[in-house]
């Protein structure tokens, strides 16, 4: 793993972020979900570098091998920590796909920092455009929920992950997307981070509202989404992201859920290299990856 040094100058704290940086061509950045680290995007690194592109994935601070302060968990911070690793990798023309919170330091960079430097962003079952129900948003998911998630953490943030895991892979008595292998790895990747960073993340993404910073993305943007995703519920996201951004592509998988840059790997690598090369879809949803028996 490569390391970017640099003063946060919203904290005042020195802050080391992990980035692992292969292949050769035009740039992609790949901004991973929450509760892992750079690792879930395995299965779309193989994929992208042979096509000929330079991918780059970083660890988010509190997550993988970056650091892990106590603060600093904002999204005008994740996101400026978005903007030190384009600056100081001198990156151009740049493609920014960002999965779950992910999509959220895409937006906040785009409104914050502008779009000189990107080319195009992919938008992948992410918490855009604001998750918390309230009087100004009726049609988010009620505060109760990531009240709950939070004492879960706060309790036993290792019997949380293990729930969690099966939630976000759609895993069921019948439906078994996933190995049980593959399980406890998502869990490890998981606890690499902090509980404080788990928790702080948690509540920037539940809380922020990022509908202004959407007016802000100009450039070809797919948007892509299961169907059945339990974490991020496709009605209150994407659907929703969609109708603010009409310039962009929506793609839905059936029976996806949260985690489908696993179960719907090839199916999503091939998507994110056609929208890359400029390659638009018909509007029906794809049929899913079979699932993977037990």
């Amino acid at each position: 793993m490569k390391q970017i040094h640099f003063n946060d100058a919203n904290t005042g704290e020195e802050i080391s972020l992990a980035y692992a940086d292969y292949g050769e061509g035009q740039p992609v950045v790949l901004i991973h979900g929450w509760p892992s680290s750079h690792k879930m995007w395995e299965y779309q690194l193989g994929d992208l570098v042979t096509a000929g592109y330079r991918v780059i994935a970083y660890d988010r601070r509190g997550f993988g091998e970056s650091s892990k302060p106590w603060s600093g968990y904002d999204y005008n911070i994740l996101a400026s920590d978005l903007h030190v690793i384009i600056e100081q990798l001198a990156l151009r023309d740049v493609i920014l796909v960002g999965f779950s919170m992910g999509g959220g330091e895409v937006a906040r960079y785009l409104s914050t920092y502008g779009s000189e430097r990107v080319a195009r962003v992919a938008l992948i079952s992410t918490v855009l455009p604001y998750m918390l129900k309230g009087n100004e948003n009726p049609d988010g998911v009620d505060e109760k929920v990531f009240s709950k998630m939070a004492e879960q953490i706060k309790q036993d943030r290792p019997g949380f992950l293990e729930q969690f895991g099966k939630m976000f892979f759609g895993v069921g008595f019948l439906n078994k997307p996933v190995t049980e292998a593959y399980l406890r790895y998502f869990d490890q990747l998981a606890l690499q981070a902090t509980q404080q960073s788990t928790l702080a993340c948690a509540t920037g993404f539940a809380t922020t509202d990022f509908r202004k910073d959407l007016a802000a993305i100009k450039v070809p943007t797919l948007i892509i989404h299961g169907d059945n995703d339990e974490i991020v519920p496709l009605e209150v996201s994407s659907q929703r992201t969609a109708t603010m951004l009409p310039h962009a592509e929506l793609i839905l998988y059936e029976n996806g859920p949260h985690g489908i840059f696993y179960t719907h790997r090839e199916l999503l690598n091939r998507h994110l290299l056609d929208f890359f090369r400029g390659k638009k879809h018909a509007p029906p949803a794809p049929e899913p990856i079979m699932p993977t028996p037990l």
